[in-house]
């Protein structure tokens, strides 16, 4: 029995775990560790990267710009009833017409409601229109005429006609407003309503404007 002891065999060296191959599993782990980070470190700056372009096209591309409201032309009609000066008839039918257009400079579409118009002779109101809603298409600019039937009787109490109609010129002031939505993507959706305050000097006898002025006010 003691021989038979002494001739079994030993274990194999190389089962026995070495320091090489500790050191070995050691670096392997270091490795992944390194390359676990540098994904992590990848993925946030992709994320940094991607909020910081949100950011940017949010103040700029995607910014709601404001409407351009314009007045291009206004033209009165039936004004041949005021002949050499004299006051046309209570009844007599005169209208005003307004070239507007509206300017959309955002990349979405404003879809607007009915326009509304005002027309002031010395602080009373002589006439006031409506015109149908629509849509202005991105960076596209629509143009729509409203014409004002005039209140004759109003303007034929103000005190301040003769002394216009002397001097060759009437003087009157319109009021334009329109409201609308802005709407980018069904993300980004603003209300934006657009004002217009113009002061139009017209030659009675060239039916032509000789002087406007115009002040816009835009509420979002």
């Amino acid at each position: 029995m003691v021989e038979r002891d002494q001739v079994r065999p030993l274990a194999p060296a190389a089962d026995a775990p070495t320091s090489d191959d500790g050191e070995a599993a050691l670096q392997l782990k270091k490795v992944r560790r390194k390359k676990l980070i540098r994904c992590c470190a990848c993925i946030a700056a992709l994320f940094i990267i991607l909020a910081v372009v949100i950011i940017v096209l949010i103040f700029t591309v995607f910014r709601v710009k404001d409407p351009i409201l314009k007045l291009n032309a206004v033209s009165l009609t039936n004004l041949d009833l005021i002949i050499n000066g004299s006051i046309p008839t209570t009844g007599a039918n005169i209208s005003l017409i307004a070239d507007v257009s509206v300017k959309n400079p955002n990349i979405a579409s404003f879809k607007y409601r009915n326009t509304t118009t005002t027309l002031y002779y010395y602080g009373t109101e002589v006439g006031d229109a409506r015109g149908p809603g629509g849509t202005a298409k991105a960076r596209r600019t629509i143009q729509m005429n409203i014409t004002v039937d005039v209140m004759t009787d109003r303007v034929l109490a103000s005190p301040n006609l003769t002394a216009d109609l002397t001097s060759g010129t009437l003087t009157m002031i319109t009021y334009s407003r329109i409201g609308g939505r802005v709407n980018m993507l069904n993300i980004i959706k603003k209300h934006v309503t657009v004002m217009m305050n113009c002061t139009v000097t017209v030659n009675i006898t060239s039916l032509a404007i000789q002087e406007q002025k115009c002040k816009h006010k835009v509420d979002l």
